[in-house]
């Protein structure tokens, strides 16, 4: 995304991202598609990047991954498949069925499940990734960081997606498509590397790391 969503919150977040024209475009692989405020703002979201293979920045993320790993709000899946191709359990979670569908078909292991939901191996994930933007699942980044640490083992690793640029904000959203056809309002946030590592500190993280490729910018926590 700099801080792009994907799919997995709880309440109404979640069924946003079950209708379409999410479903849609996850089932085409193309967009165009938007987050909107209620002011008109709209964020693009890579709807193509998301359904493709891994790129550059993608690579280094997943070289830091230790298995097993849980990808929080998994979307289409390029991560979750990755992370099989290269030999390390991994298991994605999202709220879509088309990212579910579309995540079995690329050969990942996905369950259709809210992270805030009761997932498998609680407490013993060496990582979690949230990519793309996912740190503004359910619009509260500290309870979602509260939620990440339950499920991580002592001394695993939080890998997250930042956005581009300084902003640390709570937006209501919903996401249309250049016909603007659209689902539910739902609750969203954006945090910049800088708002990212504060939020986490906060919370008890500790940053391990930071860096960025392509554009794209991630920090690493450790519980």
């Amino acid at each position: 995304m700099a801080s792009v969503p994907r799919a997995g919150s709880a309440g109404a977040g979640a069924t946003a991202w079950v209708d379409d024209p999410y479903a849609h475009a996850l089932r085409t692989g193309r967009g165009p598609l938007f987050l909107r405020r209620s002011d008109g703002w709209l964020l693009p979201l890579e709807v193509e990047r998301w359904c493709a293979e891994p790129d550059a920045a993608d690579s280094a993320l997943l070289g830091r991954c230790r298995g097993p790993v849980l990808d929080i709000g998994c979307g289409p899946g390029r991560l979750v498949a990755a992370l099989g191709g290269r030999g390390l359990p991994a298991l994605g979670v999202d709220v879509s069925p088309a990212a579910v569908a579309r995540t079995r078909g690329a050969g990942g292991t996905v369950l259709r499940r809210s992270v805030f939901d009761r997932l498998p191996a609680e407490g013993r994930w060496r990582t979690a990734l949230l990519a793309d933007g996912n740190i503004g699942i359910g619009g509260d980044p500290a309870a979602l960081l509260a939620r990440v640490r339950e499920l991580l083992a002592p001394g695993g690793s939080l890998l997250a997606e930042a956005a581009a640029y300084d902003v640390d904000e709570r937006l209501t959203v919903r996401v249309e498509d250049a016909g603007g056809r659209h689902g539910g309002d739902f609750p969203w946030a954006r945090l910049g590397s800088a708002a990212l590592r504060r939020t986490a500190e906060a919370a008890g993280w500790t940053t391990a790391g930071e860096w960025a490729v392509g554009g794209r910018f991630f920090v690493e926590l450790t519980r």
